[in-house]
């Protein structure tokens, strides 16, 4: 069972969230701003012209500063007038086939941007705690179902993963020699998510809601890969626990896993015969994948770590998160809004037991 959040930590905390304008950005400032806490965001425009911070009109709870992480300048002197107690850190190039095609892009963002952020974070005076988003595709992938542990070896096959798994050492480095006696800071490392309100390009859930309304065959590159898919609740609420543990006791910093129970995972076609019960039927075909884009088949994750030192276990199992996320697109789609379906999954999460037994 999950240990009971502290809501009363958050009331009036000052929080930056870097990449606020993205996905998981979006609904972990809608999610902390519901909790009591003061949100600021650093990150570029919405990258979609549909995209869940204008659906929730974010730029009316949130301090917004449009900046490019890979500017030092600018976002040091947007991080000193915030003075922030705790940073999450999620502003990333967040997509495996984009990074084939922009690899540079995706290293100066993932990488050094993120070295930007920890620099400017070592010399402020307000800061408590660091979480650092990075993800499940840090670990050397050897198509095992062996779940992968926090020591388990990194590596990075695509250009996305090599990134991340860099940052991964870059924010090692910086706490052994900046932050361990001061500031925590951790990394977190989330399987698949899922949720109302994504419509990024090339992520299977938005590809299936596209292909439904547009009335169009989906095409599936990989039907067998499987994947530890979570709702974003879960991951965020990870975050948030993690975010507090290292605040009360610097020594719970390092990295951490936040996925599904062991074992709770499912290939992209039975996610998609989920999608199809609660949409109605819909065509998809596979499409064979390039050689040359190598993407993973099976991914798992050990959660122990942050069930043992934080007292988070995830609450939707991965047949909830699906449904979850497939009935908030479709209430959306039949003219609900988007605050009131975000606030409705944030209240059913809140007082809904673990499902995961």
């Amino acid at each position: 069972m999950n240990k009971e959040m502290d809501l009363l930590f958050w009331k009036d905390k000052k929080v930056l969230i870097t990449g606020h304008t993205g996905f998981k950005g979006a609904w972990l400032s809608f999610l902390l701003y519901k909790i009591g806490a003061d949100v600021s965001g650093i990150s570029l425009e919405p990258k979609y012209k549909e995209n869940l911070y204008d659906s929730l009109t974010l730029n009316n709870i949130v301090k917004s500063y449009i900046h490019d992480i890979r500017n030092i300048e600018n976002l040091k002197s947007t991080i000193n007038k915030i003075q922030p107690e705790i940073i999450f850190h999620l502003a990333a190039q967040p997509l495996v086939r984009e990074s084939y095609t922009n690899p540079l892009l995706t290293f100066e963002t993932n990488y050094i941007g993120s070295a930007n952020l920890l620099e400017v974070a070592r010399n402020l005076k307000s800061l408590k705690s660091i979480v650092m988003i990075t993800t499940d595709k840090v670990y050397k992938n050897k198509e095992t179902i062996i779940p992968y542990n926090e020591n388990s070896e990194l590596g990075g096959y695509d250009p996305y993963s090599a990134s991340k798994a860099s940052c991964e050492l870059l924010v090692s480095s910086y706490r052994n020699s900046y932050f361990k006696d001061r500031i925590g800071l951790a990394t977190a490392r989330a399987g698949n998510v899922i949720g109302g309100g994504d419509w990024s390009i090339d992520r299977i859930l938005p590809d299936a809601i596209r292909s439904y309304h547009g009335k169009e065959k989906l095409k599936i590159r990989n039907p067998n890969s499987i994947r530890p898919w979570q709702h974003v609740l879960d991951s965020l609420c990870g975050y948030l626990y993690l975010a507090n543990a290292i605040n009360d006791d610097i020594s719970l910093s390092g990295a951490y896993n936040f996925g599904p129970k062991i074992g709770d995972t499912k290939s992209v076609v039975e996610l998609i015969q989920i999608v199809k019960k609660e949409l109605g039927n819909f065509d998809f075909t596979e499409e064979k994948e390039s050689s040359e884009l190598h993407e993973t088949n099976l991914l798992n994750l050990d959660n122990n770590k942050s069930q043992k030192n934080l007292g988070f276990v995830p609450k939707w199992n991965s047949n909830t998160a699906i449904m979850k996320s497939v009935r908030w697109y479709k209430n959306y789609y039949n003219s609900k809004n988007a605050t009131e379906l975000c606030a409705n999954d944030i209240e059913d999460y809140f007082k809904d037991k673990d499902n995961n037994e």
